[in-house]
């Protein structure tokens, strides 16, 4: 018996009218969380980005879908052109921005998408910066997840981070990307039903 059903049956048995148990009903369900909690189908993350010197240059939104994660970058201040796009094994942006650690590499592979050893679940496709310095870029990732608890989860116990470089990344073994522009720790945002 469903949670709902087992409500139902409990408010008719005690006899309260219809439209308070319709009222209930209502309240209980726009209460759920969405998805199946933090792990589940539309679980949301979100990194607020920030620059070497603290200031703030946009968010990345990541949704969990049924086949991997959904990686949403609104990113402002950067230099023109290709930036290499990262997840990155630890969930910290200081004192700097080596505290982010490698990239996020649970099942040990090498970088690069044109690797013949293939690429880890950190690499991502390069962002492209306009003249104004805004980036505005979607990529899946069906290497990851939201849920806690599995290898290639994000959220592990030391967290994660996404790292956006100071140059394109090569897709090669060596990545090439220079620098760390940007960084942001990824954050579990929990929302409610509509």
């Amino acid at each position: 018996m469903s949670a709902q059903s087992s409500i139902r049956s409990f408010l008719a048995a005690v006899r309260f009218p219809a439209i308070t148990t319709a009222l209930l009903m209502l309240a209980f369900v726009g209460c759920e969380t969405e998805g199946a909690g933090p792990s589940g189908v539309g679980a949301r993350a979100v990194a607020e980005m920030m620059s070497p010197e603290g200031d703030a240059m946009g968010t990345v939104v990541m949704e969990q879908g049924p086949n991997g994660v959904l990686v949403s970058a609104d990113i402002t201040g950067l230099e023109p052109g290709p930036h290499g796009f990262h997840i990155h094994e630890t969930g910290s942006c200081s004192p700097d921005f080596a505290a982010a650690g490698d990239h996020f590499a649970p099942e040990g592979r090498a970088h690069g998408y044109m690797n013949a050893s293939g690429d880890h679940a950190g690499d991502m496709p390069n962002i492209y910066a306009a003249g104004d310095g805004t980036a505005r870029a979607d990529a899946f990732n069906d290497a990851i997840t939201l849920a806690a608890g599995p290898d290639n989860s994000v959220m592990d116990a030391d967290g994660s981070a996404i790292i956006i470089h100071e140059k394109g990344d090569t897709y090669g073994e060596d990545a090439g990307a220079g620098g760390r522009a940007a960084c942001g720790v990824i954050a579990l945002k929990l929302t409610t039903a509509p």
